[in-house]
């Protein structure tokens, strides 16, 4: 009497439901982390736009809504950014949450904040 070796088909639903849904749920959360990529690197750019000094709140403002033009970034918007004078500076900081939905009723949300300082005189 010979046994049978293998792996079922209901043993490859076992282990292939997993990696599907981690698959798919990245798949969801890579819009989300791209745009956060485009944040990022918009601060990053604001940094270095006024290495020298010579920034202003309006100036700031105007930088960051320039590059969220560019990069097209609807979320967060200009008015989500905080800009606060500092000691150092301007601190600039997008801080914010953001959703990425997965099925029916149920959402990923993520948690983003990132923020540079700024120089400038007034």
């Amino acid at each position: 009497m010979r046994r049978e070796r293998g792996i079922t088909m209901i043993g490859w639903l076992v282990l292939l439901i997993p990696w599907a849904i981690c698959l798919y749920a990245g798949m969801r959360l890579a819009p989300v982390y791209l745009n956060y990529m485009k944040v990022s690197h918009t601060l990053d750019e604001v940094h270095k736009q006024f290495e020298g000094g010579g920034a202003s709140l309006f100036k700031i403002q105007v930088a960051i809504s320039r590059h969220f033009e560019i990069d097209e970034v609807n979320y967060p918007s200009v008015q989500d950014i905080t800009i606060r004078r500092g000691n150092a500076g301007w601190r600039v900081q997008a801080a914010y949450y953001d959703y990425a939905p997965l099925f029916a009723g149920i959402s990923l949300q993520l948690k983003f904040d990132k923020s540079v300082t700024v120089n400038g005189g007034g």
